[in-house]
């Protein structure tokens, strides 16, 4: 399994290509599983259900956004005391953070599962999709306390350097959540159900496995003590987990809005709404991975001191995402089309035509703004790593109002094919807010 990273010494674009590879991999394997789950809901069970599957989509998002911003701010305490070597604060905020995630996860259980009437009528979800909708979003629901447990384990591996054990947790997770799709929806005949019912398990075997390191580590190693309720941790830990948590509600608040529109427009155009959606995760993945890599590099030099080898980190990283955001835009355009009708099938030809026309016109559409994307990615995981989360936050609230304004505009002009403009619109404005605080943050 991988070892610790000090990214306080050497090559700054070597440290973070070493680190972000095993990332990439392992969300290829995460983004592989969700692909593959949406592939067999759309072709095993049909578009119906592929299109309820999408209606809750940004639903499932929203919790998942809840898991990723806490424990992500989380571990920007720990990759800060691993830069200062400083053992003591390291494994409290280790025992902390699990008491915390674990808290969290139950709460968030709780109100999801009661939350579901509610949130299927606010997404305006079509009568005929709903018992699947809410059948498909309750079991997720219901599997929150492991996604909290698997994001916690491998946010604190990232914070001292290590991302291959994450993959190597991905890589598992994913053959598991492959086989036991194909048994559940084809062999059992379980439907959307089946399929989210492997999506939580295999999240429990990755979980297993990061975990298991965590105590072989013997810098993350914490005993029963450091899992006493301690205010004063606690509250800084949640000080600057909040922020990155409710940066990712207002996200998933401003998709939401874009999808009760796109729930208004009928089954085929959800079907195509949802494939080229599920893609969007294929998209993000060398994004995500350079920002994760870019949060513990920034959050360790902080903690060290090195501010000069922030600005370099930060250069280097960009020639790196841009080059890889260009190569990954050409890649679409090229063999997108093929791609996005894997998910479609339907009786009648000429609407799995008509959901593939729409998908490939969505998926063109954010991969011309995905190098725009990969850049608000490093100023957002930079700005945490520097240990800032109110402004990434305010940056949510800013796509929220742009995504708003898309979805209303379109209400009103009843221009369907407009809402294919809410994404892209929302990452222009969120990366030149971040880009002007990030230049302010560098400057003091």
């Amino acid at each position: 399994m991988g070892k610790t990273l000090n990214m306080t010494q050497g090559t700054p674009w070597k440290l973070l290509l070493r680190f972000s590879l095993p990332l990439m991999l392992g969300n290829v394997f995460q983004q592989l599983y969700t692909v593959v789950d949406t592939a067999i809901v759309g072709r095993g069970v049909g578009m119906d259900a592929l299109a309820a599957l999408g209606c809750v989509d940004w639903l499932n998002w929203l919790m998942l956004g809840i898991a990723q911003g806490f424990t992500q701010g989380f571990s920007v305490r720990i990759a800060q005391a691993f830069g200062a070597n400083d053992e003591n604060s390291l494994h409290r905020f280790m025992g902390q953070s699990a008491l915390a995630s674990a808290g969290l996860a139950l709460l968030c259980t709780l109100l999801g599962l009661l939350g579901v009437p509610l949130f299927l009528q606010l997404l305006q979800v079509p009568e005929e999709l709903s018992p699947m909708s809410g059948l498909y979003v309750r079991i997720l629901f219901a599997g929150l306390p492991v996604v909290f447990f698997f994001n916690y384990c491998s946010a604190m591996l990232r914070a001292v350097g290590d991302s291959k054990t994450p993959l190597l947790a991905m890589t598992a997770a994913s053959v598991t959540n492959i086989g036991l799709d194909l048994l559940a929806v084809y062999g059992l005949g379980w439907g959307i159900a089946g399929a989210a019912a492997a999506t939580v398990f295999a999240q429990v075997i990755s979980g297993i496995i990061c975990v298991i390191k965590i105590f072989r580590t013997p810098q993350l190693r914490f005993g029963k003590q450091e899992l006493s309720p301690d205010r004063q941790s606690l509250g800084n830990l949640l000080r600057i987990g909040t922020p990155a948590a409710a940066k990712n509600i207002a996200v998933a608040a401003g998709g939401m809005v874009v999808m009760a529109v796109v729930n208004t427009c009928g089954t085929t155009f959800i079907a195509g709404f949802t494939a080229s959606n599920k893609l969007y995760g294929l998209l993000e993945i060398a994004a995500l991975s350079y920002g994760f890599a870019i949060n513990t590099y920034v959050g360790q030099n902080y903690g060290a001191g090195r501010i000069d080898r922030i600005h370099s980190g930060m250069k280097s990283a960009t020639v790196l995402a841009l080059s890889t955001s260009v190569v990954i835009t050409l890649l679409m355009f090229v063999f997108g089309r093929p791609i996005t009708m894997l998910f479609i099938s339907a009786e009648n030809p000429l609407e799995a035509a008509q959901a593939g026309s729409i998908a490939y016109k969505y998926l063109c559409v954010m991969a011309t703004g995905l190098s725009i994307l990969y850049i608000l990615y490093l100023l957002m995981f930079a700005l945490q790593g520097l240990g800032d989360t109110v402004q990434p936050m305010l940056s949510g609230v800013v796509e929220l109002i742009l995504r708003i304004c898309v979805a209303a505009t379109v209400a009103l002009t009843g221009y369907e094919m407009g809402i294919l403009l809410a994404e892209p619109t929302a990452w222009v404005g969120c990366t030149l807010y971040l880009w002007y605080h990030y230049r302010k943050k560098m400057k003091q």
